[in-house]
């Protein structure tokens, strides 16, 4: 053997010997993604968005070690078109969930006694199983997916384990919390805890007990946690000792004299005093500290992506009238500020520095988009439609302006009118269906939607008016129609009676959550029944 031959002999052994070595070398480990979804929590429902009331210190601290997008929106004002929207990436006008299900549309919607002057569109009721969702998308990435909570967009056959999750943990039909916030829960994919455990402490145990199962350290398997609450949807229901913390503090505060405000078909409520929803939206913040302290336990904080965002605005009108979202217009229901705009955090581990702000306005189409950009998996541009990723912001980059778009052919339970808006910009352009007149609102200059500057800024109608219907018109968008029953006196009669039994009703009901003597029914809900 020459010298030759033993020299390439070694040289080979060594490749192999280096080779095997990279092998056994890890590879880089695929960032886990915790979702937070609240449920009709409004932009000024956390004090570091500016609630002197609230306390959110858990939410406040995903805030501060992530971006907040100030521009951040829900893809629709009311809550199953918004969830179908993250977990397709479409706007509603385009999967076609349009109202939350079950809404009454068409002929039925007069059973409602409302005496509208038209009958809301039909709407999908389920999110079609043909989608590859978000949760999908990242199972073919090797990830574990675990659902919790909230789902309402779609009954039995349509429900998270349908669309793409391992595990769901009290995802069903229903929208709101049938047995309330304490056990038992009434609810079908959620086995009852003891009586008076809380609910919101309950979703985040079941996400914590998948973390610790599921630890992508031990199976080297990353995981996509949604944890999706009910609160803070109604009827708000909370302790007693939390309803005493913040009663003490609306009295300290100064008790106003008056709550509320006559919209177009309801009251709004123009002050945050309500010590019961005070009280549910702290124990879901403790909910959220559960969950984050358990991601620092089990070593996974460093590699986790955490998502806080809500679904819609805080109920101003309608439901129970929790909330107020001054200085944003309306809540819950509405076309305004107040019902789309959204508290919409993502902290990305390495990547966000903390306390940055962008205001470029994204939308909750961009969540299915941004989380595959930032786990290194393909983007799926035939699914999420309507959606891009944020990734370049997150970065403190730009990306090319786009218009949003929102379609909302229905009244609702909240006050709002069957409407379609666009955002391009500054500009804001919403398209009435009742009348079919136009309002145009400069963000940047009139957060509130004080100045309509439709009469003023003409030619910007006419653009943003044939982009709105350019795209609603290309995606087959449904819309309402006339009903020919209508008759306006009934409907100025029913609306003076609004105003006349329901706003007095709601004020002295203000005043009763208030009194140092209020005593619900049912033990506090069954809030106090379980013994420690």
């Amino acid at each position: 053997m020459t010298m030759w031959s033993n020299r390439m002999g070694l040289l080979v052994a060594y490749l192999l010997f280096a080779s095997c070595q990279m092998l056994k070398e890890p590879l880089p480990e695929k960032p886990n993604v915790l979702f937070l979804l609240a449920d009709d929590f409004g932009y000024q429902d956390m004090s570091c968005m500016g609630s002197t009331f609230y306390e959110t210190p858990n939410i406040d601290g995903i805030a501060k070690e992530g971006m907040i997008f100030s521009n951040g929106y829900a893809a629709c004002q009311v809550c199953s078109p918004s969830r179908a929207s993250i977990m397709s990436g479409k706007f509603p006008a385009r999967h076609g969930i349009t109202d939350w299900i079950g809404a009454a549309s068409g002929e039925k919607w007069r059973d409602q006694n409302r005496h509208n002057k038209l009958l809301p569109a039909a709407y999908r009721h389920k999110l079609p199983l043909e989608y590859i969702t978000l949760p999908e998308a990242l199972k073919e990435e090797g990830y574990q997916t675990f659902f919790a909570g909230k789902w309402h967009i779609g009954e039995k056959g349509s429900w998270p384990e349908d669309h793409g999750f391992d595990i769901n943990k009290g995802g069903w039909d229903a929208g709101g919390p049938r047995g309330g916030y304490f056990s038992p829960y009434q609810n079908p994919n959620l086995t009852d805890g003891k009586n008076g455990e809380n609910l919101s402490m309950r979703l985040a145990q079941e996400t914590v007990d998948f973390l610790k199962e599921n630890n992508p350290k031990k199976s080297g398997k990353p995981v996509f946690a949604c944890l999706s609450f009910y609160a803070v949807h109604g009827a708000i229901e909370t302790s007693r000792k939390k309803w005493e913390k913040y009663r003490d503090k609306a009295v300290a505060n100064g008790i106003a004299e008056s709550g509320y405000k006559m919209g177009h078909f309801l009251p709004i409520r123009q002050v945050q005093d309500n010590p019961v929803y005070a009280g549910l939206v702290e124990q879901m913040d403790e909910a959220i500290g559960l969950v984050l302290s358990s991601l620092k336990e089990l070593g996974l904080d460093k590699n986790t992506i955490v998502i806080f965002t809500s679904d819609n605005g805080g109920v101003s009108a309608g439901d129970s009238f929790s909330t107020s979202n001054l200085p944003l217009r309306g809540g819950k229901g509405y076309q305004f500020e107040g019902g789309i705009r959204e508290p919409y955090f993502i902290k990305v581990p390495g990547l966000t520095k903390g306390g940055e702000t962008c205001k470029v306005p994204v939308s909750g189409t961009d969540f299915y988009p941004t989380i595959l950009d930032l786990v290194g998996a393909k983007q799926r541009p035939e699914e999420h439609m309507d959606g891009i990723s944020l990734l370049p912001l997150l970065k403190g980059k730009t990306c090319p302006e786009r218009a949003l778009i929102w379609h909302y052919p229905h009244y609702g339970n909240q006050g709002g009118d069957p409407s379609s808006v666009i955002r391009r910009g500054a500009w804001k352009l919403i398209h009435y269906y009742e009348d079919n007149r136009e309002e145009l609102y400069n963000l940047e200059s009139d957060l509130e939607e004080k100045n309509d500057l439709a009469g003023l800024q003409t030619e910007k109608v006419v653009d943003l008016h044939t982009e709105l219907f350019n795209y609603l018109n290309g995606v087959g968008a449904k819309y309402p129609e006339k009903d020919t029953t209508y008759k306006e006196d009934i409907e100025r009669a029913y609306l003076r009676s609004v105003e006349q039994k329901k706003l007095p009703a709601l004020e002295k009901q203000r005043l009763n959550f208030l009194k140092k003597d209020f005593d619900p029914k049912n033990n506090w809900w069954g809030s106090t029944a379980t013994i420690d």
